[in-house]
């Protein structure tokens, strides 16, 4: 069926039902299974690259002209794009299996024993743009975490996610495991994506990982649960007692390694009482970076440009960084907690109990001593690939993996036990 046949809430409706009678099935599917399913699907990803290639290349060729280098950069498919996914999903299947792990077990004095266990969430709905090697990730971090997942990508990439999705379900059918627990959106209608986030009989969770529109579109305008991801305005604090050259070291890492993640470092806050020192040899190390500073900061350095209050609150994702000078460890404390978007942030000092007092203040999802704030990601922290980062308070922060994609339930056993 065409896109211009399907009707968006039937057709929602429709993949929620299919995928929520799959994620029964994966309740009890083994880990083998799931690892012969994933594996199976990275073989068919490779064997499927000449396909996946000319799929892509429609994809391009619709934006080319119309979207930026950088746009075009994440939305293409190469043979050695193709083999990374097909690799993360073999990784996945190394991974342990996150659901029935026994979370707590207590002894009641009545006899009764309980345990906590984890299990899957249920049905997930994935909404993201341009990449389409995010669908591959997504579809086997849910998969290995029990869950069914229905694919919204972006309407760019609608050929190279049509394929994806094909070889996973061909890895789905080789474990004798339902081909529904993975799918995609068959319509680019937007009204889709508003059908989708409100599927609250079909849809335990939706998952938005994009530019700041699409997360704020799903705050608003979701009735299905959400685990979101808001921009990633990232703080490095260059403390008085810092090793300058370590520290300068790792903020050019945590701002230029790659501008356009959300992990990297936007605003760089220097104690004054070392800002006549730190700035200049920052500009010397990073001559390829603008930066916006308050006044003292232009002061330090001519090279810096004067930065606007808007500057401070910017998630650049580019060469550009904002340069805030403090009076000391609480005047930086106050400035990070007031323009962080509660992502990461990172205090580079040789102090440690200045280092403790940042960390147990600063209530983002990550904060980090000594460390670039690229750091922040769920390969980095063992987890193998990620679903996305939370930078809320419920249910998970920091980068989602496959621990995060499982809830709990209670497991109460008795002896004929009765309640006086």
């Amino acid at each position: 069926m065409t896109d211009q046949k399907l009707d968006p809430q039937i057709h929602i409706v429709q993949l929620g039902e299919r995928a929520r009678a799959a994620s029964r099935v994966l309740l009890g599917a083994s880990t083998e299974q799931k690892n012969t399913a994933l594996r199976e699907a990275a073989k068919a990803l490779r064997q499927a690259t000449p396909k996946l290639v000319e799929a892509n290349g429609r994809d391009v060729d619709s934006v080319r002209g119309k979207k930026p280098d950088s746009f075009i950069d994440r939305l293409m498919l190469d043979e050695d794009r193709i083999e990374g996914m097909a690799s993360a999903l073999e990784q996945i299947a190394e991974l342990p299996d996150p659901v029935g792990r026994k979370l707590a077990t207590f002894e009641r004095p009545n006899g009764l024993t309980i345990e906590r266990v984890a299990v899957p969430i249920g049905v997930i709905g994935m909404i993201y743009e341009s990449r389409p090697n995010v669908g591959a990730d997504a579809s086997a971090l849910c998969l290995k975490s029990g869950n069914a997942v229905i694919l919204r990508g972006g309407s760019e990439s609608r050929h190279s996610t049509r394929e994806i999705v094909a070889c996973m379900q061909a890895g789905l059918r080789a474990a004798d495991l339902p081909e529904d627990a993975v799918q995609t959106v068959q319509t680019t209608d937007r009204e889709a994506v508003a059908a989708l986030l409100r599927a609250v009989d079909h849809v335990d969770l939706v998952i938005p990982r994009g530019g700041r529109g699409l997360v704020e579109l799903v705050r608003d305008q979701a009735k299905v649960p959400t685990l979101l991801h808001l921009d990633g305005n990232c703080h490095s604090y260059i403390h008085k007692d810092a090793d300058l050259e370590k520290s300068v070291a790792i903020v050019r890492n945590a701002k230029l390694r790659r501008t356009g993640v959300c992990g990297a470092t936007e605003s760089v806050v220097v104690d004054s009482a070392l800002a006549e020192q730190a700035i200049p040899m920052l500009l010397d190390a990073m001559p390829d970076c603008e930066f916006r500073g308050d006044d003292r900061a232009v002061s330090a350095d001519a090279r810096v440009k004067s930065a606007s209050d808007e500057d401070f609150d910017t998630e650049f994702l580019d060469a550009i960084a904002s340069i805030k000078v403090v009076d000391g460890l609480d005047e930086g404390i106050a400035f990070v907690a007031e323009h962080s978007s509660g992502h990461t942030d990172a205090i580079l000092t040789e102090d440690k109990d200045a280092a403790r007092r940042f960390m147990t203040t600063i209530d983002s999802a990550v904060v980090m001593h000594n460390a670039s704030t690229q750091f922040s990601d769920g390969g980095e922290f063992g987890m193998g690939a990620e679903i996305g980062i939370a930078t809320g308070k419920m249910h998970a922060r920091g980068p989602v993996g496959l621990e995060q994609l499982t809830s709990f339930k209670y497991l109460v056993m008795g002896d004929g036990q009765t309640r006086p």
